[in-house]
């Protein structure tokens, strides 16, 4: 009788026929792995993007606000004003393009001789005061001095008179105070924007005024 010869080892066989699958596997688990880590870091990439877009939109909506502000600005001061700050930009002569505010000087409380530019106390104190402040702020600024009058006597006569009166203005901030006479202006209005009534004695005396416009 022949002996049986042993079985072979069966573990060859059992793992040619395992290691497909395990590649298969593998494969399947390296897939899988990577899914889940591209998953798993999109969520924070996503996050992030999302974080600058509302930061961008935030900042967005502030400088619209603050463009609003600035037109509701100047929407209030007035029509002169406005009229400073767009030939002081056409001039190039501001650096920040702001109005900052105006100072008026009016007749019934600075009185100008009668025919007069001469600056009375009344006003030289009043200027006095506005030059005083100008300095405490410390910044570079432009200035436009306006003249007005009232309605009495003929345009031409008004045009010159408001225009020596705001030179008289000039002058004096030049001269008393040391400001720079190239940042400031002078203009005449004359009669042609009035503030008040012209035909009653109080509304004359508010449109004889030096109006003094800040810029930056």
């Amino acid at each position: 009788m022949r002996p049986i010869a042993p079985d072979r080892n069966p573990m060859p066989w059992l793992l040619a026929a395992a290691l497909p699958l395990c590649l298969i596997a593998s494969g399947c688990a390296t897939k899988k792995y990577t899914r889940d880590t591209v998953s798993g870091e999109t969520g924070p990439i996503n996050a992030r993007i999302d974080d600058v877009e509302g930061q961008v939109e935030e900042t967005q909506t502030r400088l619209d606000n603050q463009g609003r502000e600035l037109r509701g600005e100047i929407g209030n001061v007035s029509k002169t004003a406005q009229e400073a700050l767009q030939r002081a930009e056409e001039a190039g002569k501001l650096a920040e393009g702001k109005f900052l505010y105006e100072t008026v000087l009016t007749d019934d409380k600075v009185r100008f001789g009668l025919e007069s530019s001469q600056l009375s106390d009344e006003a030289k104190a009043a200027l006095d005061e506005f030059a005083a402040d100008l300095k405490a702020q410390n910044r570079a600024v432009y200035i436009e001095i306006q003249g007005h009058t009232d309605a009495t006597g003929s345009e031409e006569y008004n045009e010159r008179l408001a225009l020596e009166r705001a030179e008289a203005v000039r002058n004096y901030l030049s001269r008393e105070h040391g400001l720079a006479l190239h940042r400031m202006n002078v203009i005449s209005y004359g009669e042609a924007e009035p503030i008040a009534d012209n035909g009653t004695r109080e509304g004359r005396a508010q449109n004889r005024r030096v109006t003094l416009v800040v810029l930056a």
